[in-house]
């Protein structure tokens, strides 16, 4: 099962596919400033939903971006660390065609180890809102 991970944006999207790239299941949902507290447990939910576990995945397939700085990031580590645990390929892909470019770079034989995002930009940090 191939995961692919979209997290540029206030929007997160989440995938399994099969190889051939037939869609099984999606995950969308409204993130924002909570994407770090929430994306493993919808990873989890994702997997489970198919009765599957982690062992399933045969690759993952990451948007690098442009994107939210924050958003990328956390995105990118999250799929980095799966690929090294369950010790399969990630591409990190860019584009309107990210998850068909990673599809077929996965098909290759390829893999990227390790993705880094690209911000499209140089990252534009702003101070953290109050919580007052």
């Amino acid at each position: 099962m191939i995961m692919t991970l979209k997290t540029a944006a206030p929007t997160t999207e989440l995938q399994l596919l099969r190889p051939e790239g037939i869609l099984v299941l999606e995950d969308v949902w409204k993130s924002d400033r909570q994407l770090s507290s929430q994306l493993l447990e919808h990873l989890s939910q994702l997997l489970g939903r198919q009765h599957l576990t982690w062992d399933a995945l045969t690759g993952l397939v990451v948007f690098r971006g442009p994107g939210s700085f924050t958003g990328l990031r956390i995105g990118v580590t999250v799929a980095n660390a799966i690929a090294y645990a369950q010790e399969v390929p990630i591409v990190g892909t860019i584009g309107d065609d990210w998850v068909k470019a990673g599809l077929h770079r996965l098909a290759n034989g390829e893999s990227d180890t390790q993705v880094t995002p690209h911000y499209g930009a140089p990252p534009n940090i702003t101070k953290p809102k109050s919580s007052a």
